[in-house]
């Protein structure tokens, strides 16, 4: 399901960076806590569709990021830059498949590369940063690969809900220091633990309000997409 980096990835990240340098004028801080070898997890908040584009197509390493299956197909430009991102389709809906994932990274990391996740599972409906679900402390629990919590902001400017077409505007991306956790990534209390404490290190960064409440949840209350 996941495959090792391939010559259209780099080829597409060395057309794609300059271009996302030219149009988001990013502000990046804790790049160094980016390992230059080695596994890591990335969590990261979730803003906008092109989330897991644009932090690849800026980090020096391969990410690779999962994303719903209506990301690739819902909106053929989102589908776009989703498949030349390295992004790889999910159905949010599926237990089976959130597993089947979840184990396919699991094997990404052992084998030593970086793996991208929004811990929210969707993006968030008015900017607020919302509770995370447990499968970001399931990986970091089964594997021992440090977390790195990521902060974007700006980024629901570049491609607002809605919008059809990416549009210019200024994004940060703050990555803090790497996080490692202990306990057993069978136990619920322990991954629910681990999962909080990230998306209390991601809120520090990002400074937004945190809603203890699943986003997703707050969408179907409000017939939000």
């Amino acid at each position: 399901m996941i495959q090792e980096s391939s010559l259209l990835y780099d080829v597409v990240k060395f057309a794609a960076a300059p271009l996302t340098h030219a149009m988001c004028r990013p502000h990046i801080s804790g790049a160094v806590h980016v390992p230059r070898s080695g596994p890591a997890i990335l969590a990261v908040n979730h803003l906008s569709v092109l989330d897991s584009f644009l932090l690849p197509a800026l980090l020096p390493r391969h990410v690779t990021f999962t994303a719903k299956n209506e990301y690739f197909d819902g909106n053929p430009v989102s589908g776009f830059f989703m498949r030349l991102g390295g992004s790889l389709p999910i159905d949010r809906e599926s237990a089976h498949a959130a597993q089947t994932m979840l184990d396919a990274a699991a094997e990404l990391l052992e084998r030593g590369e970086l793996f991208g996740i929004h811990p929210e599972g969707t993006r968030s409906p008015d900017g607020r940063l919302y509770r995370g679900k447990i499968g970001v402390a399931w990986l970091a629990l089964k594997t021992g690969a440090p977390v790195l919590p990521v902060a974007l902001s700006g980024t629901d400017k570049v491609m607002p809900l809605g919008a059809k077409v990416p549009r210019p505007a200024r994004i940060g991306i703050a990555i803090g220091e790497p996080l490692r956790f202990t306990g057993d990534h069978t136990r619920a209390q322990d991954r629910r633990r681990v999962t909080d404490e990230i998306m209390a290190a991601i809120q520090k960064l990002s400074g937004q309000e945190y809603v203890p409440a699943y986003a997703s949840s707050v969408k179907a209350a409000g017939g939000v997409s």
